[in-house]
């Protein structure tokens, strides 16, 4: 089995985020980058059906030189081989454009995505790649059991868990399930040196119309200053929630 892990490179909730140029751009400066995590349980999935089934895995990115790091991050933690189409990753239908291309040429039984990437949060890019490239998708999925072409998996739903029965191709979109936290994988010593010597192949980006643009960022509203009122007074309470807060 041939799997395709796409990996997005997005800062670190802890990393402190401002814009430059009036707002419109995101400022890089000091921001740590890491592995999204919806792409982090799709690569320790893949890594046990590397382990358990013989599979062969590749991660790809679209992004430009500085998404390398975070390739040979995921070298480290076990896929055989990266691939980073040489391009800025605009919006979900350009990166899904480029992912597509790469999943064509690659043959690739399983593409697993993240269901989002935590910086954006568009949740696009799994379904327009099933779509462009006509394959079977299973989104937010939970749990996934291959047997030969056969597949069982099961996705989050409103209210509950939906089973599912189909067949490899198959590209999902993962989330939080598909492992458990506790299975993710940090490179360890030997991860970290040979992930220098597996191929990290740079590919030129096909044309891709860039449907939507960013015109400005804003942060969110500070939050305002508590007041505290003595658990005796609640008639101070319902006149702050009703005159002040307005929501009695």
């Amino acid at each position: 089995m041939k799997i395709l892990v796409c990996i997005s490179h997005v800062p670190d909730t802890t990393s402190k985020i401002n814009f430059t140029e009036g707002d419109s751009k995101f400022d890089t400066t000091g921001v740590q980058f890491v592995i999204n995590p919806n792409d982090e349980f799709g690569l320790t999935r893949a890594m046990w059906f590397k382990e358990k089934q013989g599979a062969t895995v590749d991660v790809v990115n679209v992004g430009g030189p500085e998404t390398e790091p975070t390739l040979r991050k995921a070298l480290a933690i076990g896929a055989d081989a990266a691939i980073r189409v040489n391009t800025v990753a605009t919006d979900g239908f350009a990166v899904a454009k480029q992912l597509a291309k790469v999943v064509q040429d690659g043959g690739y039984d399983l593409v697993i995505a993240g269901r989002e990437s935590i910086d954006y949060n568009g949740g696009m890019v799994p379904g327009m790649l099933a779509g462009l490239t006509d394959t079977n998708f299973i989104s937010n999925c939970i749990s996934l059991e291959i047997d030969g072409d056969n597949v069982k998996a099961a996705r989050e739903i409103d209210g509950g868990t939906e089973t599912i029965s189909t067949s490899l191709p198959l590209i999902i979109g993962g989330q939080k399930g598909l492992v458990e936290e506790s299975d993710l994988r940090i490179p360890n010593m030997r991860g970290i040196m040979m992930a220098r010597k597996k191929p990290l192949t740079v590919v030129e980006p096909v044309d891709a119309t860039t449907e939507t643009a960013s015109i400005k960022f804003e942060k969110p509203a500070p939050k305002g200053a508590v007041t505290l009122v003595s658990p005796d007074n609640l008639d101070e309470l319902i006149n702050l929630l009703h005159n002040e807060a307005k929501v009695i």
